[in-house]
């Protein structure tokens, strides 16, 4: 591991995040509202502080992007079988999760894909584990922006969310580290929500 200093903007951009997701999470009947907001501020934050990585061409991150959003909603997929099939715990937590945060209005759909994919794949990959991968090995700084990016779910109260969080961070921060890629992170995430939220839902 690489020697360590504070670096600010990180310390700054993770205090932004809680704030804004732990009021996010406060009220249902504001959440896509706030949720729309948050990400438009940590765009913004991320814009301002940080050059994002766009090493891929069009047709390899849009091909790449798919394919992984597909795989990690197979592997999604495979869980909620067993979750099912064993009846395990979480399966309620999957239901609270559906009914309490899904979207369900047209415009939820909408900032979901256009704001809220794009600005979350913008903070947590293009900017915060790019800037640990400035003070600590790859992996660790997959790893590390991974458990950050979990770490603003715990408002929601559901631990599938905030364990399934940490799973896809770790996927698409791979992902991010290997292809040098953001739009490709983001057409994989894209992917994977159109499925889970829009195609086949868990419910």
């Amino acid at each position: 591991m690489r020697k360590f200093t504070i670096d600010y903007r990180i310390l700054f951009g993770l205090i932004i995040a809680h704030f804004f997701m732990y009021i996010t999470f406060q009220d249902k009947a504001i959440f896509w509202y706030m949720f729309t907001a948050t990400m438009l501020i940590l765009m913004s934050f991320s814009i301002l502080n940080e050059k994002s990585d766009q090493e891929a061409a069009f047709f390899s991150y849009t091909l790449y992007g798919i394919l992984t959003g597909l795989i990690l909603f197979a592997l999604f997929w495979t869980g909620n079988f067993f979750i099912q099939f064993f009846h395990l715990p979480f399966k309620q937590e999957i239901s609270r999760l559906y009914s309490s945060f899904a979207p369900k209005q047209i415009w939820h759909y909408i900032v979901l894909l256009l704001f809220i994919v794009p600005g979350e794949e913008l903070f947590w990959r293009g900017f915060m584990q790019k800037r640990l991968s400035k003070f600590m090995s790859v992996k660790y700084s997959i790893l590390l922006a991974s458990v950050l990016y979990a770490s603003v779910q715990i408002y929601s109260g559901i631990f599938i969310h905030i364990l399934a969080a940490l799973f896809a961070g770790i996927f698409w921060g791979a992902l991010y580290a290997w292809k040098k890629s953001l739009s490709l992170v983001v057409v994989s995430h894209l992917t994977f929500d159109i499925l889970i939220f829009i195609l086949y839902p868990f419910r």
